[in-house]
């Protein structure tokens, strides 16, 4: 299996369990085709409910239908529903504790050509912020199937962010690693069975779109005779912060990496862990505090260093630095 959007694995899983489970609802604010649902709609059409634009009804029809027993999945614009739907995500489903899935698609600057009214460089911050609310940032379509088919299971109230377009798998089909709310190690930094007993150079933390650069700039670095461990944060919130605390004690200097404005996100999070545990260098790899340039996403990394070579660049910095 090659590229697919992370999206579109969502649907697919949804409509495999949707089979046998009548409670399962999905629900779109005239997003059902940039959301990849319309098959779900078409299929399943006493399980779907179009809202049209309006993703404050959106939210809060999802967390009605949540509290008749029904597990609801809002799809909608991960820019509108960070922002606009703010409240009702805070009461509706987080203070009310429904079981409510809040997929938030073509999240950070997938929409990079509509410029910063379509960014969700936001949504990290905003959504952890509110109490009862998980976030979710898959790295691949891999493991979006492995998180969504845990979320299934639970009734917990959560944000899930994944971006517009088809992304290179992170891991392998028949070895996709999960543990639910816990980070994956997708390089050691050595691929040595004794590696807990050799010290890396930098560990690198990083979410959803993040990842796939960040192991490709350890391998670029491995030539070099830079070792760097990279661990795939995709419960942004709850953190796992004992991950953070052994791969920052395993390190010389930590770097972070995100789809996401400077404060308040996944940067901010790992900084706070680090300082008070084992303080050491953190640098955070972001989007800037200004509205982005145009372009498409992968043109948008690579002009602020988020893609493999930028990262690259990074480490051999801090490495360079340090000497």
């Amino acid at each position: 299996m090659g590229k697919i959007a992370n999206k579109q694995m969502i649907c697919e899983t949804l409509m495999e369990a949707a089979k046998d489970d009548k409670s399962i609802v999905s629900l779109c604010s005239d997003s059902r085709g940039s959301g990849s649902f319309t098959a779900f709609a078409d299929t399943y059409l006493d399980q779907f409910v179009e809202t049209g634009i309006a993703e404050q009804n959106l939210v809060s029809i999802a967390a009605g239908l949540a509290k008749c027993g029904k597990k609801a999945y809002a799809v909608s614009p991960a820019c509108f529903l960070s922002t606009r739907s703010y409240e009702q995500c805070k009461v509706d489903v987080a203070y009310s504790n429904t079981n409510v899935k809040l997929i938030g698609i073509s999240g950070g600057v997938s929409y990079g050509a509509l410029g910063m009214s379509h960014h969700s460089a936001q949504d990290i911050a905003a959504m952890s912020a509110i109490p009862n609310m998980r976030v979710y940032i898959p790295s691949d379509h891999l493991q979006t199937r492995k998180l969504t088919e845990a979320l299934l299971k639970d009734e917990k109230p959560a944000y899930v962010r994944v971006g517009r377009n088809a992304v290179d798998p992170v891991y392998e089909e028949e070895n996709v690693p999960f543990e639910f709310d816990k980070a994956t190690v997708v390089t050691d930094g050595w691929d040595d069975p004794d590696a807990e007993s050799k010290k890396v150079d930098v560990a690198i933390v990083a979410c959803g779109e993040m990842v796939k650069p960040s192991a490709d700039a350890a391998k670029l670095l491995r030539e070099e005779g830079i070792h760097v461990s990279v661990l795939d944060m995709y419960c942004v919130k709850p953190l796992d912060r004992e991950a953070i605390i052994k791969a920052a004690q395993n390190a010389e200097a930590v770097l972070t990496a995100e789809e996401h404005a400077p404060f308040g996100g996944l940067g901010s999070m790992v900084a706070q862990v680090v300082s008070g545990e084992c303080p050491k260098k953190v640098v955070n790899l972001s989007l800037p505090d200004a509205p982005v340039i145009t372009g498409t996403s992968q043109e948008v990394f690579a002009y602020y260093g988020l893609n493999a070579e930028g990262i690259a660049k990074s480490i051999r910095d801090i490495v360079n630095e340090a000497k």
